[in-house]
């Protein structure tokens, strides 16, 4: 079977400019984990509230909308490249936040970095999605896929859990340290790719002009369900996601900080490995497959559920969210094969920055309903009612964009 794994694998033997940037990246998404890690754990040794813990993740998401439309704007612009070496740099001053919330006990400074990092990642997605686009033959975009998993996985992966394993054993600034050489050396390496990718770089494919503003009417059913895809998948997951931490703090609530920062690392290698297995040449097979879809997400939502199992054997708790969040990435990379493979590239970046931010927004709406509930009710109480709502929200839209009545519009289309 040619899985995502092997597809990119090949492609990396084919493209020296994919290797700098796989490379820069996971050293940039180690760097993040880092920065993760100071914050979830600081914020956790100083006891602070589940809302507080909760706005965290929000702050990660929220800036990024903004982020987005700026890195849509830039991509008309300027080179992808560019902005990716631009972001990377903007991320090494912003270290100067978290350094100055250690020094001086400073919450909101850790936030602040929260922010930074947020608007950071919404203006380097579309950049990075038509950076693929440009670089890579139609079918090595499975290829792109599995690298996204990667980038999107290694900053837990590796930066969490490195962080698990130094943190309380070194001080946090050393930890700020090796974060800043990361991000350093991400830089340096994206540089280097410059020349080589300018080679590689196919030119523009045609396509029917589309209106920035009124691309939603103009594209196709099949189109927009791609688009809707990851929104679909923030809508279920922000919730568990953002109250990871405060669930941690419920079961055990002696050392939260000794359980959390373990699930987080779990919840990373479970991002990574559900979507590199699957098959290369069955991907716009399992997009269309609306039960596969809902099963991985009703698998990501049921392991939540039983997350309180983990109060007696914490390793219960990492079986779950490994499951989860490896049944959960598997939506995340057919939504984002989805958008690469049926957006031609004059539109690619335009359709990433915008399915970008409807993610943005159905994520910071549901995770600010999950904030207020858990202070109010507990964070067992929001996860479950809120959780099962978005569910069934998610089940109604694949049911209306499904393979039939898409088929349907475009024969009439054709007619």
């Amino acid at each position: 079977m040619n899985t995502l794994l092997f597809a990119l694998i090949g492609a990396l033997r084919s493209h020296r400019w994919l290797r700098f940037l796989g490379f820069a990246y996971i050293l940039s998404s180690l760097g993040n984990g880092l920065t993760q890690v100071i914050i979830f754990g600081q914020l956790l040794h100083w006891h602070a509230s589940p809302a507080a813990l909760t706005l965290v993740y929000m702050l990660s998401m929220l800036p990024s909308f903004i982020g987005s439309i700026w890195g849509e704007v830039l991509c008309k612009k300027t080179s992808p490249l560019r902005i990716l070496i631009f972001t990377e740099l903007t991320g090494l001053f912003a270290l100067g936040f978290p350094l100055y919330g250690l020094l001086h006990h400073n919450v909101p400074a850790l936030l602040v970095v929260q922010c930074i990092e947020a608007l950071l990642s919404g203006i380097s997605y579309p950049a990075l999605t038509l950076l693929f686009k440009r670089g890579l033959r139609h079918d090595e975009l499975p290829a792109a896929t599995a690298m996204e998993t990667i980038i999107f996985a290694s900053q837990v992966l590796l930066g969490t859990g490195l962080g698990v394993l130094l943190f309380g054993l070194i001080p946090p600034l050393h930890l700020l340290a090796i974060d800043a050489l990361s991000f350093t050396a991400s830089a340096t390496l994206l540089v280097m790719s410059a020349p080589v990718f300018c080679k590689a770089a196919h030119p523009p494919t045609k396509a029917a002009p589309v209106r920035q503003e009124s691309i939603w009417r103009d594209i196709s059913p099949l189109q927009k369900r791609s688009m809707l895809l990851l929104p679909a998948l923030a809508a279920v997951g922000s919730p568990a996601m953002a109250l990871l931490p405060a669930l941690a703090q419920e079961i055990r609530p002696e050392d939260s900080a000794g359980l959390a920062l373990p699930l987080l690392f779990a919840r990373s290698l479970g991002q990574l490995c559900g979507p590199l297995m699957l098959d290369v040449s069955k991907l716009q097979q399992y997009a269309f497959n609306n039960r596969l879809l809902l099963t991985c997400l009703s698998l990501f939502i049921g392991c939540y559920f039983l997350l309180p199992l983990s109060a007696e054997n914490p390793y219960i708790g990492l079986v779950l969210i490994f499951c989860a969040h490896m049944a959960s990435n598997i939506v995340f990379a057919l939504g984002t094969f989805g958008i690469l493979r049926n957006f031609p590239q004059t539109q690619v970046a335009i359709a990433s920055a915008m399915s970008w931010r409807v993610q943005v927004l159905s994520a910071t709406v549901f995770t600010g309903i999950t904030s207020a509930m858990a202070q109010y009710f507990g964070a067992f109480y929001a996860l479950y009612s809120l959780s099962l709502f978005s569910l069934g929200a998610v089940g109604v839209l694949l049911w209306f964009y499904r393979t039939t009545s898409i088929n349907k519009v475009n024969l009439r289309v054709r007619k």
